[in-house]
């Protein structure tokens, strides 16, 4: 007789699992910049017809591939590039928008030891990834000449490093960005690795991608990731509340600076195709196999809502 009701049980467990994963839209997103574009709707929990939008903080790409090849997330924001690459071997999540077009920039310590100065080094990190490809092609674009550094390979180790005095220059990223120029006086923003000319809105350096299921639900979910980036842009000290309140930022390590320097505003696939194409065929350029050697077919941008 146990047997049976503990088996009753499992069945009813599995049902209730099931029918609250029904009432969900859950929503994936990798720890860094993109998470500040989704604190209002963290914060709000809205809904599509009866389906509550719970956003699920992912700490690596390899743990955000996982979910995606599991079917685990409705949506997901991740690097433009490893979006494109998973489109490309197969996945078929379709790119919905845009929501942080830029967060790299290049920065340097006062010359308060000279004798001690890489003069001509840059340290960047992730190689054959984004921050590498847009550095490279910064470097071409204003004709710079620097020996490349790669040592370090996050932007946590960066940030260690210059703040020891072992880095001079490197490329940096949001919100380790603030944590340094708080810490530290000497070092300074040299330069912006995030507009490719006067007209774009940045580089699409991120993309929220949608499951096949939600394909005739994009005009909702443009409108309120719209509404949700506009939230951050406008209200950036209730931003950082609502993200440090759940422990999403340690405390002070975001500022309103920090933010309007992720260049934080949504466009569909509709409204930004052209720089979108545009960025993934510099990918190409620089690092093919970055996205799967090719570019996307179609299906990645479909035209019809």
């Amino acid at each position: 007789m146990i047997k049976y009701f503990c088996l009753f049980l499992l069945i009813l467990c599995s049902c209730n699992k099931t029918e609250k994963r029904r009432n969900v839209l859950h929503v994936a997103v990798l720890r860094g910049p993109s998470v500040i574009a989704f604190a209002k709707m963290i914060e709000d929990s809205p809904e599509i017809e009866g389906k509550r939008l719970s956003v699920d903080i992912v700490d690596s790409p390899e743990q955000m591939q996982a979910l995606l090849i599991k079917g685990e997330a409705d949506l997901a924001a991740l690097p433009m590039i490893n979006a494109a690459n998973l489109y490309n071997k197969g996945l078929k999540y379709a790119l919905l928008g845009c929501p942080v077009w830029g967060n790299l920039y290049i920065v340097k310590k006062k010359d308060t030891d000279v004798l001690s100065r890489e003069t001509n080094t840059l340290h960047v990190f992730g190689a054959g990834t984004t921050p590498d490809i847009l550095t490279r092609y910064y470097l071409k674009q204003n004709g710079l000449t620097y020996s490349l550094n790669y040592s370090f390979s996050t932007p946590r180790e960066i940030s260690q490093g210059l703040l020891s005095g072992q880095v001079q220059t490197a490329v940096m990223a949001e919100p380790f960005l603030s944590l340094i120029l708080r810490k530290d006086s000497t070092i300074y923003i040299q330069s912006s690795l995030n507009n490719p000319d006067s007209l774009s809105p940045g580089f699409s350096q991120t993309a929220i991608v949608y499951a096949p299921a939600l394909q005739g639900k994009r005009a909702e979910l443009d409108s309120l990731l719209n509404e949700s980036c506009q939230f951050a842009v406008s209200q950036p000290e209730q931003t950082i509340r609502i993200l440090e309140n759940r422990n999403i930022f340690i405390p002070g390590s975001l500022t309103p600076e920090s933010i309007e320097r992720c260049q934080i505003k949504y466009l569909s696939t509709a409204e930004a195709q052209e720089s979108i194409l545009d960025f993934l065929r510099l990918i190409e350029k620089y690092e093919p196999k970055a996205i799967g050697g090719k570019l996307p077919d179609n299906g990645f941008m479909p035209e019809k809502q």
